[in-house]
């Protein structure tokens, strides 16, 4: 007796992702020819630096901040200069020195806003401003100034607002012909059927009500953890994370750890010292920090 197999139809993924482009474009008001999708953001990062950059050429990269700027930098053999921020975690004088600069506003891991505009007035280079967490902040976001600036880039991703961080899907803004350069460069298939079509499902949602609980919530953590004695200064932020200064921060994370709670220790980071990232979670996630603090 013979087993009959079902066929199994293999789908090649559409390698310039139109149908979902379209819907992004809707969404964000970007011509499609302005958006390019990468494997997350890191694959955006990575090509740009492919892109515009050789062995001579240097990044401007502030810090602390993303990590995957330097590390995309040193996978591709080009040098970069780290620009340290200010006590307020903001931008020092900048330099034109830099072929390109990458700018994370909010600022991870210190959850504030950047001088971004600043730079984008005098900086002579490519410009790249990663909003991974714009949608937590009440500000526009510099996708409105692509027609204004041509060297300007900016990236969003789906996996914060959105909560599709496994999906792995980022997307990058900028003029049409950086856009088609991305493209050309980039391997043929690298966003899948599956990837495409569950973002296309996700992307009929509303997430309004998701991003306004996760600030709710960032305002109420914030409160309630400076009630706690050990806790000695949350800076401000508007990211969906906070920063929060604390005695024996290593300490305290691995005791959390312990606890099934993890938070990012970022006690041996400069400007950073002593604190935790503590990223907002459900209410109930966030009464469990707090009673585990306490």
């Amino acid at each position: 007796m013979r087993t009959r197999l079902t066929p199994v139809i293999i789908v090649t993924p559409d390698p310039y992702q139109h149908e979902l482009k379209k819907k992004i474009s809707g969404i964000k008001d970007i011509p499609v020819d302005q958006i390019f999708l990468g494997n997350g953001s890191d694959e955006a990062i990575d090509l740009i630096i492919r892109l515009f950059c050789s062995e001579n050429d240097t990044i401007l990269i502030p810090h602390p901040t993303y990590g995957m700027y330097e590390v995309s930098a040193r996978i591709n053999n080009v040098k970069f200069k780290k620009l340290m921020l200010t006590e307020n975690f903001q931008l020092p004088n900048i330099d034109q020195s830099g072929k390109i600069i990458f700018l994370c506003s909010p600022n991870n891991p210190t959850g504030n806003l950047l001088d971004v505009q600043s730079v984008l007035d005098k900086f002579n280079g490519v410009v790249v401003i990663d909003e991974a967490y714009i949608d937590f902040t009440g500000n526009l976001t510099f996708t409105r100034q692509l027609k204004r600036y041509p060297n300007l880039i900016v990236l969003q991703t789906l996996s914060k607002a959105w909560g599709l961080a496994g999906l792995r899907l980022g997307m990058a803004f900028a003029h049409p012909e950086i856009i088609s350069l991305l493209n050309k460069i980039k391997p043929p298939y690298n966003i899948s059927s599956a990837t495409q079509q569950i973002a296309l499902n996700e992307l009929q949602k509303d997430n309004t009500s998701i991003v306004q609980q996760i600030v709710s919530e960032r305002t109420r953590l914030s409160e309630q953890l400076l009630k706690i004695k050990t806790v000695k200064k949350i800076y401000p932020s508007e990211a969906n994370f906070l920063l929060v200064k604390i005695d024996r921060a290593h300490d305290v994370y691995q005791d959390l750890i312990v606890k099934g709670i993890v938070v990012r220790d970022r006690s041996n980071v400069k400007l950073c010292e002593d604190c935790l990232r503590i990223t907002i979670g459900t209410f109930e996630e966030n009464e469990n920090l707090i009673n585990a603090l306490r």
